[in-house]
């Protein structure tokens, strides 16, 4: 299949000329290229039809999970029809292994994995491998930490086709040994269940599940149907079904990775004996003893990714596999907000590397621990193909990777300029900073105001409180679901200025704000930099009469080079404008979402508060009350697939409700 952008618009202002200048870069074999584009002048899209263009697996990397999401439904919208893919960190909680020399104290993993992503993370694995070349697939920088060897995974790919003679036992072991599970109970993603002549498997990265129909040792027939229902949906020629976790490997190779650890141990414990640490080559001895116990009897250990350098074959020292081994030599990489990103894969290796060299040293781990880890900066580069760094304020890394050429985009399709800014002294900038906020919300328009630290953020957030200003502030120290809150109450009304520190720059999209203010403009430091004060003054470039007001006593060279950046795009954007009779348009973003979120919640809590009621009041038998569970399980295991977290959540308390019945009732 091709990628086939589907959109309702077409490419306008400097997007034409932008996707031609990325596309002849990359069909030229530019390795790298930089989109220079500003807030609001529809870099995704641009990046959408390069794609449609080039017709190449890429792989699109953002620095956090929230703007993956939005990523991911964007390119979902303009490729319905192809594999748009996620892969982000599957953890819901992760506490890592680590050890405080200092203190003594020893932290075991704790973790909680999220199945839902889970299953992406496999639908992406398993799309690239398919050999689909119209693949997308949104990353967070996780996709640079190990997961298994992409050979051994294509080796437990299972290949089924009607008319083939495979033997029924065969298959069921092939199964098991792709990491597929028998179902005892419940038939889940991941599992399988036979029935007479019919193995039903259900794929952990699918949404549907197979009938294998067997007739002796011949593939008869291929069904595909509903797990949930049992709805039979089509017949199907052939079918691949893909390992059930990203981590497989073969008997063969757990033995020889078993004798290798074996060689490995008594190695380093007779050097810790050497250096006379006797209690560290104890507890090193005993700790991986039990792990070996483990995989000789189960293939598996707590831990196992400290062991992988074993499984995948690796000499000492080499690189994980990981998401990137999974794409074709020629993909190409597009690195989002790349100014963000860029430092944060950089970082991942020395962060890691220090909490397990206290685990190796202090005999927690063997030395092959070491090898599980993130790519180094080096090993992320060279396994680039080809690369788009996509950003409205590109940092020097990029600049020079692209050899100083960078794309412009800086024409919004709506005709909107960039934010007036305006410079004031900070004598009685209070006074001023009210009297221009009393101005905006006259026009019910919304104000943004960025402080150097969480604490005066804090204290202004109060100050305008007590003067009858509905202000609220957002510091990193407010909880996720409540900033979500939060932002939503400044679009809906309920409040009209938000204060924050540096969570007021990339990702927040407010069409409401028309004034962005910046205390102590003119300190040195992150916070004042160029590309943060270029970031910031861009959250009022979604509205027509967008205003940056930066109170300083004097203008230091960040200030000045974001005033002339500012300039020289308002001047393109204007003489376009101009040339091409466009009136700048209002973006309007819906709130029915928000607002219908908060009906839907208030409308479960009633409707639970009367359903649990409701139960209280019936005479339930034993055998009626168990059957009640059965449903409400289906119903809350149904709306999680679906993503809709509060009906499960009201089926989730129903089930209690009913289990408290069973647990107090007289013939239970």
């Amino acid at each position: 299949m091709k990628f086939n952008l589907v959109s309702s618009f077409s490419p306008t202002g400097d997007q034409p000329e932008a996707i031609n200048e990325i596309v002849n870069r990359i069909e030229n074999n530019s390795k790298y290229t930089t989109l220079k584009g500003v807030t609001g002048s529809g870099k995704t899209f641009t990046v959408a039809n390069v794609l449609e263009r080039i017709q190449r697996p890429t792989l699109v990397l953002t620095h956090n999970k929230t703007l993956g999401a939005q990523l991911y439904t964007e390119f979902k919208q303009f490729f319905p029809n192809n594999a748009v893919e996620y892969f982000i960190s599957y953890y819901d909680y992760y506490q890592p292994e680590a050890y405080l020399p200092t203190t003594g104290v020893y932290i075991e993993k704790d973790l909680s994995i999220n199945k839902e992503i889970e299953k992406l993370r496999l639908s992406a694995t398993s799309k690239l491998l398919s050999g689909r070349r119209d693949v997308v697939v949104v990353a967070s920088v996780s996709c640079i930490f190990g997961i298994g060897n992409p050979d051994d995974f294509n080796e437990t790919v299972i290949s089924i086709k009607v008319g083939h003679n495979l033997n029924r036992t065969v298959l069921l072991k092939e199964l098991v040994q792709s990491m597929h599970a028998r179902a005892n109970i419940e038939f889940q993603p991941g599992n399988f269940r036979v029935i007479g002549d019919v193995i039903d498997i259900y794929p952990a990265y699918g949404d549907f599940a197979y009938k294998i129909h067997f007739f002796g040792d011949e593939i008869e027939e291929i069904e595909s149907f509903n797990p949930d229902t049992g709805e039979l949906l089509d017949t199907h020629l052939s079918l691949r079904i893909y390992p059930a976790n990203l981590f497989v490997t073969s008997p063969e190779k757990i033995q020889q990775a078993i004798e290798e650890i074996e060689s490995d141990l008594e190695k380093e414990v007779k050097e810790f004996q050497k250096e006379s640490r006797i209690d560290i080559a104890k507890r090193l001895q005993e700790r991986t003893k039990f792990d070996l116990e483990m995989l000789q009897e189960l293939g598996y250990c707590t831990g196992i990714e400290n062991y992988s350098r074993y499984f995948d074959r690796r000499p000492p020292g080499s690189r994980p596999f990981c998401l990137l081994d999974y794409f074709p030599e020629d993909y190409l990489m597009v690195i989002d907000e790349s100014h963000v990103t860029i430092p944060q894969v950089r970082a991942m290796y020395g962060g890691d590397r220090s909490r397990k060299e206290n685990l190796v040293q202090y005999g927690f781990r063997l030395k092959a621990a070491m090898d599980n880890r993130p790519l180094k900066f080096q090993e992320f580069e060279t396994l680039q193909a080809q690369v788009l760094y996509v950003s409205a304020t590109p940092a020097d890394y990029e600049i020079t990777q692209s050899r100083g050429h960078q794309v412009l985009q800086v024409l919004r399709p709506t005709g909107l300029l960039d934010p007036i800014i305006e410079v004031r002294p900070t004598k009685n900038q209070i006074d001023d900073l009210v009297e221009e906020i009393q101005l905006r919300i006259e026009k019910d328009q919304k104000i943004l105001i960025t402080t150097l630290t969480k604490k005066m953020a804090e204290e202004l957030s109060k100050f305008l409180s007590r003067i009858q200003i509905k202000a609220s502030y957002l510091h990193s120290e407010v909880d996720t679901l409540d900033r979500v809150d939060i932002i939503q109450n400044l679009r809906s009304g309920a409040i009209d200025v938000l204060v924050g520190v540096n969570l007021l720059r990339e990702g927040l999209d407010l069409p409401e704000v028309s004034l962005v203010v910046i205390l102590d403009a003119d300190k040195q430091g992150f916070l004042r930099s160029q590309k943060a004060l270029i970031q910031t003054v861009g959250r009022a470039a979604r509205h027509i009469e967008g205003k940056a007001i930066f109170y300083a006593d004097s203008i230091s060279k960040a200030m000045e080079s974001t005033i002339d950046e500012t300039n020289f795009r308002r001047r393109a954007q204007t003489i376009y404008n101009q040339k091409n009779n466009i009136t700048p348009k209002a973006i309007q973003k819906s709130l029915e979402n928000v607002l219908s979120r908060k009906h839907q919640l208030a409308d479960l809590t009633q409707n639970k508060i009367k359903e649990i009621e409701n139960l209280k009041t019936q005479n339930l038998s034993v055998e009626q009350i168990k059957k009640k569970i059965k449903q409400h399980v289906r119903l809350m295991n149904k709306a999680s697939k679906e993503l809709d977290f509060p009906q499960a959540a009201l089926q989730r308390d129903l089930i209690e409700e009913l289990k408290s019945q069973l647990a107090k009732h007289p013939s239970g």
